[in-house]
């Protein structure tokens, strides 16, 4: 086995979950996540945890869906198992990144709408996501196995604590803030975040942060006017999407177009209510991470980006009581903001051209 499997899995149990003795564990395993789950469990077997594998793959999902008729009942076992549980890992690692990309639209809105309490029960874990370089993620990204593998391994296996402390800064500055402006070419977007608490993102849920690999500063933005465009190619439900634009008033969206992927994103934006607003403006800091791979939890988290998510705020950005942007979906978008670009807090530049005001365009960041 690779070393680097090893320190992927002690990093994630270790730094990422903080997996204590006796913590009930539960560990959901791509296809192909194989390598990764075995050296995980054995971390948690030689840290006292108790384990339950479960299997998660698009291909089971897409066989699913396609035979069901669309009125889902809640799956209450599901939510037991997760009410029951301390930690919840999950393994990606499929093998096919548009397994469920021929399901009808309004199946796929009634399963996350069935499902909404299994999320808040997962959510209320000490839970984890992370990927396991697999060929397919490599094909993806449109790279070498073993390139991918490097690239993958060098966003994950990072110095976190350092990492964590450069972050904090952003942090305090969107905490004392009460405005966002995001300028840059098709963009200019202002949000409130009077109110907020912004996360540090730093691949442990000692920081509030859920992802491994991570490496950004997120919030949970309100009162959104402007316009737009994620200029950054996704694949969103099985589909590609290519420069979408959105325009919102009075905190909701109004206008979508794109060049590529329309249909879904009006597919998102109609789900709920809470769908045509923003749950997230996230401001990736990971330099480790130095191109596109067309895999959200790399992309978003990647340097001279910023992403908004369209629908569920997350309860750590919010006071206690206030609950924020509900919704059944959290859809990430990504924009470019290495040229002619601009982010400013309370009129302030804190970013420009994607360095920081702490950072010089020269830096090794």
């Amino acid at each position: 086995m690779d070393e680097r499997v090893r320190e992927h899995a002690e990093v994630l149990v270790d730094w990422s979950a903080r997996v204590e003795p006796g913590d009930d564990v539960v560990l959901s395993v791509g296809p192909d996540a194989h390598e990764l789950a075995v050296a995980v469990a054995e971390c948690l077997g030689e840290r006292g945890a108790n384990l339950l594998a479960t299997y998660s793959s698009g291909e089971v999902t897409r066989a699913y869906l396609r035979a069901h008729d669309g009125d889902f009942a809640e799956p209450d076992h599901e939510r037991a198992l997760y009410e029951a549980a301390d930690v919840v890992l999950s393994l990606g690692g499929g093998r096919n990144a548009s397994a469920t990309a021929d399901v009808p639209g309004e199946t796929r809105q009634a399963y996350a709408t069935a499902r909404a309490d299994v999320r808040e029960a997962r959510f209320d874990t000490r839970w984890v996501s992370t990927l396991h370089p697999t060929r397919s993620l490599a094909q993806q990204a449109n790279m070498a196995t073993e390139e991918y593998r490097e690239f993958a391994y060098d966003a994950i296996l990072r110095d976190w604590e350092s990492l964590a402390e450069k972050m904090a800064r952003v942090k305090d500055r969107l905490d004392e803030g009460n405005e966002v402006r995001l300028v840059s070419p098709g963009t200019d977007l202002t949000m409130s975040i009077d109110g907020r608490t912004a996360v540090n993102s730093a691949a442990s849920v000692a920081y509030d942060s859920h992802n491994l690999p991570s490496g950004e500063v997120f919030t949970a933005p309100y009162a959104t006017e402007g316009e737009v465009t994620f200029d950054v190619p996704m694949t969103i439900r099985g589909e590609p999407i290519r420069d979408v634009r959105l325009e919102f008033e009075s905190g909701e969206v109004v206008t979508i177009e794109a060049d590529q992927g329309e249909g879904v994103i009006r597919e998102i934006v109609e789900t709920d209510d809470g769908a045509r607003r923003l749950g997230e403006l996230g401001i990736g800091m990971n330099r480790g991470i130095d191109r596109y791979t067309n895999t959200i939890l790399f992309d978003e988290k990647m340097g001279d980006t910023v992403h908004l998510a369209l629908g569920r705020a997350y309860d750590a950005c919010l006071p206690e009581d206030e609950s924020g942007n509900e919704s059944a979906v959290h859809v990430d978008l990504i924009t470019d903001v290495s040229e002619q670009s601009r982010l400013e807090v309370d009129g302030e530049v804190i970013q420009r051209d994607g360095t920081f005001w702490f950072e010089s365009a020269e830096d090794d960041r």
